[in-house]
């Protein structure tokens, strides 16, 4: 079941944008994340959520959406996130580790999408101090990442990585997104 969940839990990047998340919904998906361990138990991260057509307004024209996919500007009208979870770091809270909490935090919250039959993107491109004044998020809290979600509206399929090595996800001429992955014989070292 879990291999599952991990399978069908991709980065994507282009949703139902008519279809409405819940701000139940949001709060199911950041408990998961409370609930997951945390580097020195410290709990650093706090959360932003947006589910409110106006916010995500502000939150959309800061973020950066697939490095690779240099001709492609990022999800148009109708194709964008529905609802937004942006990741703070406490700055208060003297964590040593807070970049392990966020990986741990946003896999828990998107493998909770994925059984809900949602999907997500983490996106690290973030502009962050215009996004921090258009939210007017206290100084206190740094914005580390922004997980996008929504019920995706595109096919995201695993690949074996090709003799040339390349890693670079891609889309077809269909529109289906292509990720590669090394086999597994290739990552375990004896």
């Amino acid at each position: 079941m879990i291999r599952e969940l991990v399978v069908k839990n991709r980065s994507y990047r282009r949703f139902h944008q008519d279809v409405v998340i819940e701000l139940e919904t949001l709060k199911d998906l950041v408990d998961l994340a409370r609930l997951s361990a945390s580097a020195a138990n410290f709990q650093p991260l706090k959360y932003i959520l947006s589910c409110d057509s106006q916010k995500n307004t502000l939150i959309f024209p800061h973020l950066g959406w697939a490095a690779y996919l240099k001709d492609w500007p990022g999800p148009g009208e109708g194709e964008k996130p529905s609802a937004y979870i942006i990741m703070l770091r406490d700055t208060e809270i003297k964590s040593p580790l807070p970049d392990f909490d966020c990986g741990i935090a946003s896999q828990s919250i998107l493998l909770g999408a994925s059984e809900n039959g949602l999907g997500g993107c983490i996106i690290y491109s973030v502009q962050r101090e215009k996004l921090q004044g258009a939210l007017q998020i206290p100084d206190r809290y740094e914005i580390r990442l922004v997980i996008a979600l929504g019920k995706p509206k595109e096919i995201v399929n695993i690949d074996p990585v090709g003799p040339e090595g390349d890693i670079k996800y891609w889309r077809d001429a269909e529109g289906v997104h292509h990720v590669p992955k090394r086999a597994l014989e290739d990552i375990i070292l004896e």
